[in-house]
């Protein structure tokens, strides 16, 4: 955490961030050309800030990209804002939501956190409903996770299944990528959502998300990558919102062996106290 404070601290470094919050996704030649800064020095931002957890890259063809990452400004609302009234923690919430929504492209959301754990206790918490039911609220998904194997959404009774709804890649322990899921009648009725807001959601193409895993020492990089979203689209408000929560309680339990319930919220049922995902 004092690496995210002493990469904010220098008032170049918060321009970089404040291009990337107008525009995000931009190559180091688009970065230079709109600031007033010689290559070298915004390189060298760039990599404090990379190293900060502040920005994340992924390569699209021969270009680096480079993008908001909303996981620290996350870390430092969940230490603090329990301890201070809602008043006194607005600035930590407003830049929370602030970075949120900078990490959101055009068509793109990206994600970058660092969990305590392996590769493979990693894989089986994004694949085993056992888990992912722990962690995403009740959420269970179902497949055999072979490249083009179909997926099943349960949820709340809701089971979701659609032919376009299948893995896309599957290379355990490294790389998992999937169809978003299909916007049904029964899955509205069962989330709240109104038919003017279904309507809009089913009208939008089908998006996809990636999940890059890297082993970093003893900490595993995962970086979330969810794409192909209509821009300025209805589902790309949602997830704004909704990924970084469910990312934050994957670490928590892989981390600590129990997830986070939702404000409000009791405990999940079937969440043990201190067990570890395996």
């Amino acid at each position: 955490m004092d690496e995210v404070f002493k990469a904010l601290a220098d008032a170049n470094r918060r321009r970089l961030l404040d291009s990337l919050n107008a525009r995000n996704g931009q190559s180091l030649r688009e970065l230079c050309a709109g600031l007033d800064m010689a290559r070298q020095s915004v390189s060298k931002h760039l990599a404090v800030l990379e190293a900060a957890n502040l920005v994340t890259t992924l390569w699209r063809g021969r270009e680096k990209l480079h993008y908001l990452n909303a996981a620290p400004i996350n870390a430092v609302a969940e230490r603090w804002i329990h301890r201070y009234d809602r008043e006194r923690a607005r600035v930590l919430a407003d830049l929370t939501t602030a970075l949120e929504q900078a990490s959101m492209s055009d068509s793109a959301f990206v994600y970058t956190t660092y969990i305590n754990t392996t590769p493979e206790r990693l894989w089986r918490g994004l694949t085993d409903p056992t888990f992912t039911r722990r962690y995403w609220g009740g959420l269970a998904l179902e497949s055999e996770w072979t490249v083009g194997a179909p997926m099943v959404w349960e949820e709340n009774g809701v089971r979701t299944t659609d032919p376009a709804q299948v893995v896309i890649e599957s290379d355990p322990y490294r790389r998992l990528s999937y169809s978003w899921h299909t916007f049904t009648p029964e899955w509205a009725r069962s989330h709240g959502i109104d038919d003017e807001a279904l309507a809009r959601l089913a009208a939008e193409r089908r998006s996809t998300v990636t999940f890059d895993i890297e082993p970093q020492g003893r900490l595993v990089k995962l970086t979330v990558v969810h794409d192909d979203l209509e821009p300025g689209g209805t589902l790309q408000g949602m997830i704004s919102q909704g990924w970084p929560h469910v990312l934050s309680n994957l670490k928590t339990l892989l981390e600590t062996g129990e997830a986070l319930p939702a404000a409000g919220e009791p405990e999940p049922v079937g969440a043990r106290p201190g067990e570890r995902v395996s």
